[in-house]
């Protein structure tokens, strides 16, 4: 790495942000249900994460723009954050719970789009180094997922909170400890926003990025709920999180290779065509543990891959001072329209058609999106420059 790079202040922040996640998004399901929540309640609390997503990144990357600053932001929503999660101690039925998830999505959300842009100014023109700071991101969630499905089997669910409060402390500590990055240069070739989204490759891969994550609303909210249910002890539970997540570190370590020798066209079709896969597996071998295991290693390419070769053609396709935009295009769609589809309709249809079917949806969801890239997704230029 470069000298001047802050790699391990980066890395740290990645770390205790995703090592967060590891607790928060498979284990905060359970906390709910512990309060005698139902399904729906559980999936609209939990959407609210996937709510603020669509327009949080926008709101902050606005206040970006216009206060030319970005770590401050991501200062200030950080301490917020810290500040809001208190409420979860004290709230214990639906209403508070939602203003209080909804009040942290708002601040916790922003952040990570305006620190995605801050690395890659960072690294200037080796962007193909971003994998090696994100992938501590991967490493932290794998330490936490484990860790916690390991101590929820002899500590109470409401022992998720305090787990997730001194995380969410870390994530302060790094940001505060994270230095403001350079500004792109001004020789750096910017066209209008509305002209790159005229193009069909932009718009394909934007609404194909939407249909991911809508397939994805199912595993996030409900997938340890589902294996509880199903006789899975918690450290299994954490077990099969944990393969998933070393998938997805395998893809970081080999995705500049990959990039080499295929397009990002073909890695987003193998990546939507194995989501589809992964999702009827879950859903209609759930007995099977060898099953699950199959479908939880399919993980590195329905995030690993997916996320590399989406996030290197947002870098590319929004040139200069556009890319600021493009991540927070990249984040509102994805994650947080398409993650508040998913996870409302998972909500409705858990109870209603039942745990098959849902996860059958998803991989609707997935079907849809691989006809988008098939169709309209083409990779005219030269080759991105990969993520590794």
């Amino acid at each position: 790495m470069h000298p001047s790079l802050p790699y391990w202040r980066l890395s740290g922040y990645y770390f205790f942000h995703f090592a967060f996640v590891g607790v928060f998004q498979p284990y905060f399901g359970l906390y709910l249900q512990s309060l005698g929540l139902s399904s729906w309640e559980i999936g609209l609390i939990l959407s609210q994460m996937a709510l603020m997503r669509l327009c949080s990144p926008a709101v902050w990357g606005w206040l970006a723009d216009h206060l030319h600053v970005r770590i401050p932001l991501v200062r200030l929503a950080a301490g917020v954050s810290v500040v809001v999660f208190n409420l979860f101690f004290f709230a214990q039925t639906l209403v508070p719970l939602l203003g209080a998830m909804a009040l942290l999505a708002f601040f916790w959300s922003a952040a990570l789009p305006l620190m995605e842009t801050v690395v890659f100014d960072h690294l200037h023109a080796e962007p193909a180094r971003y994998s090696r700071v994100r992938i501590w991101g991967s490493i932290g969630y794998i330490v936490t997922v484990l860790a916690t499905g390991a101590l929820l089997d002899y500590l109470p669910p409401a022992s998720v909170l305090w787990m997730s409060f001194v995380l969410m402390g870390g994530i302060l500590a790094f940001a505060l400890l994270v230095p403001e990055s350079p500004t792109p240069p001004q020789h750096v070739a910017t066209p209008p926003v509305s002209t790159i989204l005229a193009q069909p490759r932009v718009r394909a891969l934007l609404g194909a990025c939407f249909l991911m994550s809508a397939a994805h609303g199912a595993l996030y909210l409900f997938y340890s709920i589902y294996l509880a249910d199903h006789g899975y002890s918690k450290t299994l539970v954490g077990s099969l999180w944990f393969l998933g997540v070393i998938a997805e570190i395998g893809v970081f370590f080999f995705m500049a290779r990959l990039l080499r020798r295929f397009s990002l066209r073909q890695v987003l079709l193998a990546s939507f065509a194995a989501a589809v896969l992964r999702f009827l597996l879950i859903g209609w071998g759930v007995d099977s543990l060898s099953v699950l295991l199959g479908a939880q290693l399919l993980h590195g390419l329905t995030f690993g891959a997916y996320h590399a070769a989406a996030i290197a053609a947002i870098n590319r396709w929004f040139p200069g001072r556009c890319q600021a935009r493009g991540q927070a295009l990249y984040s509102s769609l994805s994650f947080g329209a398409g993650g508040l589809l998913g996870g409302l309709v998972s909500g409705w249809t858990w109870d209603g058609l039942g745990n098959a079917a849902t996860f059958g949806i998803g991989a609707l969801f997935a079907v849809c999106g691989l006809v988008l890239v098939a169709g309209w997704v083409r990779d005219e230029s030269a080759p991105a420059a990969p993520v590794r």
